[in-house]
């Protein structure tokens, strides 16, 4: 059973022992404190108990004590101990957040009732949030790593399915295929939500720092160094660690790195002593860490402490029926962040963006979108794409006839009879050819 404590603080002796026999014959389990800030060391937004505080107290008081309580976690179970003469400031209280109040001398049972009821409430808040953080992990991925493209549903299959687990992840992709957005999609869909998701850049950090940033120092172990320093993986814990660029790690860092992951553990320049991570790691690279490892380019035992799970980022041209409905959901992000009205996308506009070669893959369309957005011309004239290997023509123009046809149906909001007369079809052709490449107006529609 989950311990349920009840934080209780009053700077008066015998009130303090009073209450916490009280609440220990009801089997309850008090934690008394003469200091509110002590208590509120114990707050937190997965903190299963509940506060019960005096108003007046040297120092901090109780309104300062719940009002710090209540940034933390807003729907947090406060009751306050009120004196004859603060009543109406207890009434004042319940409007800014309080759950409830007791005016001193109270009656044993009715600090029990209350608390018994606070905890209730406590713990169904507790309840709801696990529930909507199990229904809401396929929303939080798929509004992350949007798309109906085969790749795209297997790539959020293989997330769903690692994200609540510990495993180390490497993620492996072209610049701009969304390498980070996968591993925030990771983590936030993990049981480390909301603790630090922290991004080092492996290819910017200083060649003279990198271990420091890392790993932290002592004072005065290299010149400069005038007192201790957390490195970035000690801020990270109990959250996830994404290193992207890894493959810029000079080896020396790379051996120290495996000696982390491995150990689960960190030694600070300067120092002698270990300290205990609790942490994910989840590395990025646009490079074949196989193939560098093959070369000697990477170290092959990091690659195989990383790559517990590999998951590979797709190109913008592997999944080219995404394109119409992604560019609307950035165009729609990007209104957002620059609090614009979220303008309307043309069907031209679909079919040209469709058409397109995006080298810089999800990156440079985001680019576009947020051009879009602000009014400004695309410049997006459609430019001759170069022919790999293999590709007949007949598979060319089929790829872009499916890009412009779910292009069509993004701008129509998956009706047919608009999107069979803004391409000349007759319905009979448009049904035919969205069989052939596996479309579906449900997938286009407003709802969907």
């Amino acid at each position: 059973m989950t311990r349920e404590p009840i934080l209780f603080v009053d700077d008066e002796d015998h009130l303090r022992l009073a209450a916490e026999q009280t609440l220990q014959l009801e089997d309850l389990e008090p934690d008394c404190f003469a200091d509110a800030a002590k208590a509120l060391t114990h707050v937190a937004r997965d903190f299963p108990g509940i506060l019960v505080t005096d108003i007046r107290m040297p120092g901090m008081d109780g309104l300062t004590l719940m009002a710090r309580a209540l940034e933390i976690d807003p729907e947090f179970p406060v009751i306050l101990v009120t004196g004859h003469g603060d009543v109406d400031l207890a009434v004042q209280s319940m409007r800014d957040g309080a759950y409830d109040f007791l005016e001193k001398p109270y009656d044993p049972a009715r600090l029990v009732s209350t608390v018994r009821r606070a905890l209730d409430k406590r713990r169904l808040t507790l309840e709801n949030r696990a529930l909507r953080r199990q229904v809401g992990g396929r929303d939080k991925i798929e509004a992350r790593l949007t798309g109906r493209s085969e790749v795209m549903v297997r790539l959020r299959e293989q997330v769903r399915a690692i994200a609540p687990t510990d495993a180390d992840v490497l993620i492996q992709g072209a610049t701009g295929t969304g390498k980070e957005v996968a591993a925030r999609a990771i983590h936030r869909a993990s049981a480390r939500d909301g603790k630090p998701f922290v991004h080092i850049n492996c290819a910017a950090l200083p060649a003279d720092l990198i271990e420091s940033e890392l790993f932290g120092h002592e004072a005065g172990a290299f010149p400069g160094a005038t007192r201790a320093r957390y490195g970035k993986f000690e801020h990270a814990r109990g959250g996830t660690v994404f290193l992207d660029e890894i493959d810029a790690m000079s080896p020396a860092v790379q051996a120290k790195l495996l000696t982390a992951i491995q150990n689960r553990s960190i030694t600070r320049l300067g120092s002698n002593d270990p300290v205990a991570l609790d942490l994910r790691f989840i590395a990025a690279s646009k490079q074949d860490l196989e193939a560098a490892a093959a070369t000697g380019g990477f170290r092959s035992d990091l690659l195989y402490r990383l790559n517990v799970v590999t998951l590979r980022m797709p190109d913008l041209e592997e999944r080219r029926e995404d394109i119409p409905r992604l560019f609307t959901h950035l165009v729609a992000e990007a209104a957002a962040r620059y609090k614009r009205p979220v303008p309307e996308v043309p069907g031209a506009v679909l079919g040209a963006v469709a058409a397109r070669r995006w080298p810089g893959n999800v990156r440079e369309l985001r680019n576009a979108a947020d051009r879009f957005a602000l009014g400004l011309d695309l410049d997006i004239g459609v430019e001759p794409e170069a022919v790999p290997e293999g590709v007949t023509l007949a598979d060319r123009m089929a790829a872009h006839e499916k890009a412009l046809i779910a292009a069509s149906l993004a701008a129509h909001g998956g009706s047919l009879k608009e999107t069979y007369e803004a391409l000349g079809l007759s319905r009979k052709a448009l049904y035919e050819k969205m069989q052939k490449y596996g479309l579906s107006r449900g997938d286009f529609s407003d709802a969907g």
